[in-house]
């Protein structure tokens, strides 16, 4: 889906690769002389974009290791450690510290805290008699270019650390990525928001931005992904811009790394695709190619070395792309076409559109008794809850116990959570939608209550799933035929069942300019929303037209590829152009893994 020819450039974001990189080599270098580098296992595929391990080389690291939380076998004098600012990992490095000077060994330590240093971190090192052994220094790497036009913090924990924690030193992390960008590429005009941590964040001086918290819409991540991009990162997980094929799609004994990204001519082309015009195209293309190769016949020496020197490589080149994703599509074909999975999609979408409930309740109850997948088990379990305000007392009780039965009763505090973030949830007796929706609204559009208390807040966080739907045309209207070759709207990232309420809230505000006529929807959405006004003066905006049809999304707790691609759907029928600005990619896994609470570690 090519952006249109009218549509505005975008800022070269290498710069800030080039400006972390940098910043990093200066840190690297005030620990002068041969260094061994430990780097927590998170930051590994991040660095590898900035930083590769040539570059490390060329400033005096001597050998790299991935931070285990174990005695390690260094024998350098001097230690770095590249981390995330964790309690952990610092309680870790103390006792390595504490441990060389029992044995008396004297080396050099440095902590490289990434992106920032937290008072809690240095207060360990305090605590456990090391912080005059050990020197600390920030990188500020707040954010890494995955693509022309998608920046990521890769922040995964801060979903759960902010929506579940209550932690919100992330936040600040946050507003320094829109201040280095702020700084680097210039001022907007306007800054747009919804929810409390973006309310947070906002900068009034950075602008035509559009800041949402991830807990405003929580259907989207949950629904299943099937534009191209999404159906990659659901099957084979994309990570830091980047998958991993294995022997099923390379038709090899080996596995191979593929950067994901608009350099690869043929995924660029195919990204944002509904999958079932992936084959149409792929095979269109491997024509095209052979008929590429075939212009070879009949040519003499000179056009032979021409051809050659031109465009030899470059086929080669498209070829390899081409065979590597035909490979993937006909892994996930075997995968995605199979019964299981249309029960799955056609379940999604009568929740959605909100027809035959019983039907869908005893689908994911077969589903959990099968055992077919935990991940998936929990998030029908909270599709359900979330487009039904609740589940029916009985229905709660039931399906809980029959979820704990079949993938063990560790997951207690798994329900806890969901039940604590509005993700799966008991109805209450008495207290129908009518009546709540009722006193909430009267609540709220009472001027004498003046600013609701959270308590009070949290009282509209009941979904309101249905009549968001209703008022934004969320669903369109069934028995409506939807051409997925032709979409005329961005619910053919959903196969036309639904329009991602994330986008569609994005593209209301920008049509008013504002949240006039939206003051019921934002109050649905539990009312944290905002828009200021700053930055250049009207004649500046009008000289930056380019500028003006450039808009940040900044997602706050994670984004998916399926809003990615309803976003530029929707800035290819705009004439605008959107940069997604994200603390992390997710997806319904992602999501619900970081919610999981079976013993996983903190």
């Amino acid at each position: 889906m090519a952006a249109r020819r009218d549509a505005p450039g975008l800022p070269d974001f290498s710069l800030l690769k080039r400006l972390a990189r940098d910043q990093l080599i200066f840190l690297l270098e005030q620990l002068p002389g041969k260094k061994d580098l430990f780097i927590d296992a998170d930051l590994m595929s991040p660095l590898d974009r900035i930083a590769n391990v040539t570059i490390l080389k060329q400033h005096e690291v001597d050998k790299l290791y991935k931070v285990e939380l174990k005695p390690i076998v260094s024998s350098s004098d001097q230690l770095c450690f590249l981390i995330r600012p964790r309690i952990q990992t610092v309680k870790w490095i103390s006792d390595l510290v504490n441990s060389d000077k029992v044995a008396g060994r004297f080396r050099r330590y440095k902590i490289i805290f990434t992106p920032q240093k937290f008072y809690a971190c240095e207060t360990v090192l305090e605590e456990q008699g090391v912080y005059g052994d050990v020197t600390t220094d920030e990188w500020n790497f707040y954010i890494l270019p995955l693509d022309d036009d998608i920046l990521s913090l890769e922040l995964p924990e801060f979903f759960r650390d902010n929506f579940l924690e209550g932690d919100q030193r992330w936040v600040t992390t946050a507003g320094s990525a829109l201040h280095l960008l702020q700084s680097v590429y210039g001022s907007f005009s306007k800054v747009y928001g919804i929810g409390r941590c973006a309310k947070r964040t906002r900068q009034p001086e950075f602008a035509k931005v559009f800041l949402i918290d991830r807990d405003v819409d929580f259907v989207t991540p949950l629904c299943s992904q099937v534009v191209y991009e999404g159906l990659v990162d659901d099957i084979f997980r994309i990570k830091c811009g980047s998958v991993e094929f294995g022997p099923d799609v390379t038709s090899s004994d080996k596995s191979i790394k593929v950067m994901l990204n608009s350099q690869d001519k043929v995924f660029d082309e195919i990204r944002n695709e509904h999958f079932s015009n992936v084959f149409g195209f792929l095979s269109q293309k491997a024509k095209n190619l052979q008929t590429a190769y075939d212009k070879r016949r009949g040519m003499d020496i000179q056009q032979m070395k021409a051809f050659v020197a031109d465009e030899l490589k470059g086929l080669k080149q498209e070829h390899r792309l081409l065979s590597l994703h035909i490979g993937a599509s006909e892994s996930m074909m075997k995968k995605k076409t199979k019964q299981d999975f249309q029960e799955l999609l056609k379940t999604e979408h009568s929740l959605l559109e909100g027809f035959e409930i019983r039907e869908c309740i005893t689908h994911i109850e077969e589903h959990i008794n099968r055992q077919v997948s935990m991940i998936d088990s929990l998030r029908l379990l909270c599709l359900l809850s979330i487009t039904e305000n609740g589940l029916l007392s009985k229905d709660y009780k039931s399906l809980k116990a029959q979820y704990l039965q079949s993938y063990g009763i560790e997951h207690l505090l798994t329900f806890a959570n969901l039940r604590q973030l509005g993700l799966l949830e008991e109805q209450q007796a008495g207290e129908t939608l009518t009546v709540m929706e009722s006193k909430v609204g009267k609540l709220v559009t009472d001027k004498t209550v003046g600013k609701l208390t959270d308590a009070f807040s949290s009282l509209a966080k009941k979904s309101n799933f249905r009549a968001l739907s209703k008022r934004l045309a969320l669903v369109p209207k069934s028995g409506e035929e939807y051409d997925l070759r032709v979409p005329r709207d961005m619910a053919y990232v959903f196969s036309g069942a639904y329009i991602p309420l994330s986008c569609k809230l994005i593209e209301q505000v920008m049509e008013r300019d504002g949240w006039t006529g939206l003051e019921e929807v934002a109050r649905m959405l539990n009312g944290q929303e905002f828009a200021v006004t700053g930055g250049c003066s009207s004649s500046e905006a009008r000289n930056k037209t380019d500028a003006q049809r450039i808009v940040l999304v900044m997602f706050l707790g994670g984004c998916t590829y399926s809003e990615i691609s309803a976003l530029q759907f929707l800035g290819k029928e705009r004439g605008c152009r959107f940069i997604v600005v994200t603390t992390a990619i997710t997806n319904s896994a992602r999501l619900l893994e970081a919610l999981l609470d079976n013993g996983a570690s903190v």
